[in-house]
């Protein structure tokens, strides 16, 4: 007897009735016959510590599988309309609204893409509010309807997105994704409109208003979203709480930036964004300048900072320290091989028209090291070592 359940086991327990038992086919030989076994395994793959932690869960935690595009983008699948339309979209926390390309977009952008076709939908319904989002590398324009979206085996209902006329920029025209799917306070989004995570919230969809993100590095797959609760057998020894500084962004206070104990950058303080659509460690353009001397990176003839490859294990971790804790980086994640086998840092910066800007934007090359939990009731962010051996 491999396993009976819960209710077998009371039954058994309470009557010692002999049951006669027969060979049936397993879960895995029916998979395996009909061709199924390997899709299957790749969505839900075996873990015996997510497993057992499933039993010590008080609420259900939903999940969405996310790829991993050369640690450069992590892309989630979601459906819009009835029957489903399919798009792949990045889930940011950087930004609120939720749009995809549309029949209306005759930009270059739009080609290659899924793109939503509303007469294709009974449950879609059209408005006549306008929406148009600037991010840094890319600009979308359209308009704003309404649908059943799916993400995470929830289904959101009449759930506001944009349909995009218009996309400018390498970002939109180049990627891997289709549109994407803000995870912000409900301050960025376009007015009147109420964005996807509040919508699951208040029809009732999530157990726990907090979602969660674990982001696999130099994997493909791996990597989930967690809505409405959190997995523990996804990082190590326990959450480090942080406020929230300003309820726009994810952004907390973060106390300096050091390396080999010396602060080389938020001297005195600055503010740092966690942000899951910002592939680097972005920052402004002064403070960068100091990381890229502080580890002798030099401007290569692309723009980019590189360093001597041989150099690496030289170098020291960066410590990111936020509301007294070290958050230590490694060289191995600061800086990146590429296919010729130059090696360039994996920071950047942004230009500012005030001096006195010192926000900072910590993005994927921090977040595959630390899982992050993002508790709306609550106004905080959790952050503790990502489990390795997922």
């Amino acid at each position: 007897m491999k396993w009976l359940g819960v209710l077998g086991l009371v039954a058994l327990s309470e009557c010692l009735v002999r049951i006669p038992l027969m060979k049936v086919k397993s879960i895995r030989e029916n998979l395996r016959e009909n061709d199924m076994l390997r899709d299957y395994l790749e969505k839900y793959p075996y873990n015996p510590a997510r497993f057992l932690s499933l039993y010590h869960q008080p609420r259900q935690v939903n999940f969405e599988p996310m790829r991993n595009y050369l640690d450069m983008t992590y892309v989630g699948i979601i459906t819009i309309g009835t029957p489903p339309q399919e798009f792949r979209v990045i889930l940011d926390t950087g930004s609120t609204d939720l749009w995809v390309p549309s029949i209306y977009c005759k930009s270059v952008a739009c080609g290659g893409h899924n793109i939503f076709r509303p007469q294709l939908s009974s449950t879609f319904q059209s408005s006549e509010r306008r929406m148009d989002i600037a991010y840094g590398s890319g600009r979308m324009s359209g308009h704003v309807g309404y649908d059943t979206v799916r993400i995470g085996g929830l289904v959101d209902e009449n759930q506001a997105f944009g349909l995009s006329r218009k996309e400018r920029g390498n970002l939109m025209e180049f990627s891997v994704f289709d549109g994407i799917l803000g995870l912000g306070y409900p301050g960025l989004a376009i007015k009147g409109t109420t964005p996807v995570f509040d919508n699951l919230w208040e029809q009732g969809l999530l157990s726990e208003k907090v979602f969660a993100f674990y982001l696999s590095s130099r994997k493909e797959r791996g990597s989930v979203l967690m809505l409405g609760g959190v997995d523990p057998s996804y990082y190590e020894e326990e959450l480090n709480w942080v406020p929230v500084s300003q309820p726009l962004y994810w952004q907390v206070h973060m106390d300096r930036i050091t390396m080999n104990g010396t602060v080389i950058a938020c001297n005195g303080g600055c503010q740092a964004i966690i942000d899951t659509g910002t592939s680097m460690l972005t920052g402004p353009h002064n403070s960068i300048a100091s990381v890229q001397q502080s580890i002798k990176a030099k401007v290569s003839n692309g723009g980019e900072y590189s360093v001597h490859c041989d150099t690496v294990d030289t170098l020291f971790d960066i410590v990111f320290v936020i509301s007294g804790v070290n958050y230590p980086v490694p060289p191995s994640a600061y800086i990146r091989k590429d296919r010729s086998g130059a090696c360039y840092t994996n920071f950047e910066s942004y230009q500012t028209r005030s001096p006195d800007t010192n926000t900072w934007i910590l993005g994927d090359v921090f977040l595959r090291l630390y899982f992050s939990v993002f508790d709306r009731a609550n106004n905080m962010i959790g952050l503790a070592r990502a489990t390795s051996s997922l």
